[in-house]
């Protein structure tokens, strides 16, 4: 049974915060749109709200936080997906190295890492810490077991890392199986840095042999010369409401049908069997465009 909100669209991704704990401080850190989290759902709590995901149309699940990877039962979780739900996380790189192997073993099936600046002074700006060496190695060790693609999801940062895109798309051209993803910055916690997309974007256009669009939130796709590079558009952006087929859920146990609001969450702590699908139900009934 696949689930359809009020707009007609339907709902086949689950984005699921594992916790708001985090090893790194990014200045623009939005943290998946949660306020005030409270306790962190239970591994087992998490495999029965997949489970019923997967009865209502879910074909894949990203794991995200925080820094999922400081959760000591992530393997576990990772290990209870549904069979035939991909499933893919979202991380700083900074611990990836260590767990790569083990994480594929579990059934993960690719990973995307945080990375918004290939110079080690500026990572230190951006995040607090001077981890860009830990992160590459993660990097690698994606790539060696095969954690494909790997996405490096760059967030444009005005007056940081604007002159660095061809400095990334030569590392990825350097790497295999990993794309590129420049990123509208988010604007919480007042983050004055947003970065010209439009300009990154136009320039794209120019210098691409060919440029794809995809069906998620209609983003598009540039290909030039060996290197790949995906714009995601969260602000101001009709098409990423309108092709939006997520539900995400906070680290605490609520289904959250959009990034960008919080008044429209559904408690689903304590609740099993009939009581989660009927929470899931409404969850989707409540989706509702930011943009219209």
């Amino acid at each position: 049974m696949v689930l359809k909100d009020p707009y007609n669209r339907t709902v086949t991704n689950l984005r699921i915060s594992l916790t708001q704990r985090c090893n790194l401080r990014c200045i623009y850190c939005h943290a998946e749109g949660e306020v005030n989290p409270e306790e962190q759902m239970s591994a087992e709590d998490i495999a029965e709200l997949m489970q019923v995901g997967v009865q209502f149309g879910i074909r894949s699940i990203k794991f995200t936080g925080g820094e999922p990877l400081l959760r000591r039962d992530l393997v576990d979780i990772i290990r209870s997906v549904p069979p035939g739900v991909e499933s893919s996380l979202t991380t700083n790189g900074t611990l990836l190295a260590a767990k790569a192997a083990e994480l594929k073993e579990a059934g993960l099936a690719r990973v995307n890492v945080s990375l918004d600046t290939l110079r080690p002074e500026r990572y230190r700006q951006i995040t607090g810490k001077d981890c860009l060496a830990d992160v590459l190695e993660g990097i690698d060790a994606a790539i060696e077991v095969g954690l494909t693609p790997v996405k490096l999801n760059m967030v444009l940062l005005d007056g940081i890392n604007e002159d660095e895109l061809d400095d990334f798309m030569a590392f990825v051209r350097s790497k295999r199986d990993v794309i590129l993803q420049v990123i509208e910055l988010m604007e919480f916690n007042e983050c004055k840095f947003h970065g010209d997309v439009d300009g990154v974007e136009q320039d794209l256009n120019e210098r691409a042999k060919r440029v794809v669009t995809r069906r998620m939130h209609h983003r598009k796709k540039y290909c030039l010369d060996g290197a790949e590079v995906e714009v995601v558009r969260p602000l101001h952006n009709t098409e990423f409401c309108a092709f939006c087929n997520r539900l995400r859920v906070t680290s605490d146990g609520k289904l959250k049908p959009c990034l960008l609001r919080s008044d429209n969450l559904i408690d689903i702590r304590g609740k099993h069997g009939k009581e989660l699908e009927d929470a899931f139900r409404e969850a989707v009934g409540r989706r509702k465009p930011f943009f219209t």
